[in-house]
């Protein structure tokens, strides 16, 4: 048996998300289907994680195993591409792995990206792939929110209903908040992610920049661990996996 690792690049807006679904074309299932085309034989891909409905990745990481040695990755490259670029979806590179590495269990680290468009007008080269948002955002005071965020936390109040880890308990390594123009970039780096997670601090994060809230009800309602006191999350549009780190 061979495993090969797969880094892939999509545009998540005509996607249920990335993991199968009952209902719905997703990237996993549309991807592992032009494989098990191509090789002849049924492939199972795994990813490093999912991501919800309309988010987009600039460097997803899958595995699969197949009997057969891949004998020229650069053509087999070529091919899969051919079957999947017409559906905004890249696969931009394919190594050869021992089977120890395992896409999801053997991640380290994990960063997204969210952007937002801080201005009037609405974009239309980058449609859909950011938050418009026209009120003005004090960037300083989103700096301040996203240092109460670093650490090993409870974060309770930024998951989803519907989220199936067993533990709130998450370790942020780092927030980097970029404004260049009038585009701001939040990068969130951790080993993992509950559900919603960065789309709902990142909804937090707008209150308080617009200054809706203060920074005292910032940390109030973070400490709470109660989700009904979020700010309502991110849209998904502007939501990247944007690198995941072994």
């Amino acid at each position: 048996m061979h495993r090969y690792q797969i880094l892939i690049e999509y545009v998540g807006t005509n996607f249920v998300g990335w993991q199968i679904q009952s209902k719905g074309k997703s990237v996993q299932k549309l991807i592992q289907t032009k494989l098990s085309q191509l090789l002849k034989e049924k492939v199972a891909l795994v990813g490093s994680g999912r991501t919800d409905t309309g988010v987009h990745a600039i460097e997803q990481s899958a595995h699969f195993d197949c009997k057969n040695k891949i004998q020229d990755l650069g053509k087999f490259l070529k091919s899969i591409n051919h079957f999947v670029n017409s559906v905004h979806i890249s696969i931009i590179n394919i190594k050869k792995k021992d089977l120890n590495f395992h896409a999801r269990f053997s991640a380290k680290q994990r960063i997204y990206k969210y952007v937002i468009f801080n201005r009037l007008s609405k974009p239309s080269i980058e449609k859909e792939r950011g938050w418009h948002i026209i009120k003005e955002l004090d960037v300083s005071l989103m700096n301040k929110g996203a240092k109460k965020l670093i650490g090993t936390k409870d974060f309770s109040t930024f998951r989803s209903s519907s989220c199936s880890a067993k533990s709130p308990i998450r370790t942020m390594k780092t927030i980097k908040i970029k404004l260049i123009k009038e585009r701001i970039e939040i990068k969130f780096q951790s080993q993992s992610f509950l559900q919603n997670q960065v789309r709902s601090m990142v909804g937090c994060l707008k209150y308080l920049a617009e200054k809706k809230w203060s920074l005292k009800k910032f940390e109030q309602v973070f400490k709470s661990k109660k989700r009904t006191l979020c700010a309502p999350p991110a849209p998904a549009e502007g939501l990247f996996l944007e690198k995941v780190i072994y």
